[in-house]
């Protein structure tokens, strides 16, 4: 039998010259930028693994720190980040819509996904502006130790985390006040927070049914908790009242997890609010017509390749960042 087997094909997918694989410059450009920023969120994320490792045994619990819902109080673990995910998946959804409206020439359906897309692109960009104000104003706040360790507090008849307001005894004292947009706040060695440590140690002191609870992490994934003796023990090398987190104390635990979640969360959040206002700029020109008049929606699809890389990074975020 004689077989002929055919090597080439009388037009190269490649090309090669001004249009590789038929793409325009523009999209080659964005696709150069697409690959190079997620070398950029890939050093992020791959620093943020090896900390998180390194430091397994203290690292905090994603659940017990964003527990926190707009205009609702109580403990709800993760539910408003995955509100904001799905937000951002479903802009992503709007995105292709529009993308397909364009290659049909259809400028209302462009028009209204485009805007659907930045409605969602907005909701996202505020949810994830409240959640930074709520992670840097704390909720119940701790100590810090000479080592700076974290020593968190707990009611040993319910389990629950317990706020410094909850026992911490006002004493006669004198203290710096600074007047606040949210009240007035007060300066104790070097840092601003509602209580002094002397404050915080004596309420401590006199409530038996508050006890510490440490970084530590046990095997059951639950933190440690210790009896009142220890806690009392421990309670002598706090050094230093924290309340909320940023970029040198944190009260949910290990410093690196908070810069962690500015520069991560924050660098991604930059990405989407330029996507944004990239994308109500695409949108002003599909309403007067631009691309109708050249022709091809083009420049809804180079946006669209930005969004959906935009989307995609923060389903490794969320995966690692709050799941892991």
């Amino acid at each position: 039998m004689d077989a002929t087997v055919t090597t080439g094909t009388e037009e190269s997918v490649w090309g090669g010259g001004n249009r590789p694989l038929g793409a325009s410059y523009g999209k080659m450009m964005m696709w150069f930028f697409i690959v190079s920023d997620a070398l950029t969120f890939s050093g992020f994320l791959v620093s943020y693994g090896f900390s998180r490792f390194k430091f397994i045994e203290t690292w905090p619990i994603a659940d017990e720190v964003f527990t926190h819902v707009p205009f609702f109080h109580g403990n709800y673990p993760m539910y408003y980040v995955a509100f904001m995910t799905f937000i951002l998946i479903m802009s992503s959804v709007t995105m292709v819509l529009a993308v397909d409206a364009g290659h049909k020439m259809m400028q209302k359906k462009v028009i209204l996904y485009m805007f659907l897309t930045i409605i969602g692109g907005a909701i996202f960009v505020g949810s994830q502006a409240w959640e930074w104000a709520t992670f840097i104003k704390g909720d119940h706040g701790a100590l810090e130790t000479k080592g700076g360790r974290i020593l968190q507090f707990v009611n040993a008849e319910t389990g629950q985390r317990a706020s410094l307001a909850d026992f911490s005894k006002t004493l006669p004292e004198e203290r710096v006040k600074h007047e606040s947009s949210k009240g007035i706040w007060f300066e104790k060695e070097g840092s601003q927070t509602s209580f002094s440590l002397n404050e915080v140690v004596e309420g401590f002191k006199a409530t038996p049914n508050i006890l510490i609870r440490t970084e530590t992490i046990t095997e059951e994934g639950h933190k440690t908790v210790l009896n009142r003796e220890e806690s009392l023990a421990k309670l002598k090398d706090a050094v230093l009242v924290v309340e909320g987190a940023n970029l040198i104390h944190n009260e949910y635990g290990s410093r690196l997890f908070a810069d962690f979640f500015f520069f991560i969360t924050g660098f991604h959040g930059f990405h989407v609010f330029s996507g944004v206002v990239i994308n109500v700029i695409i949108f002003f020109n599909v309403i007067l017509g631009t691309y109708e008049r050249r022709g091809h929606y083009e420049m809804v699809e180079k946006v669209g390749l930005y969004w959906h890389f935009v989307d995609l990074v923060w389903v490794f975020v969320f995966t690692f960042f709050y799941l892991v």
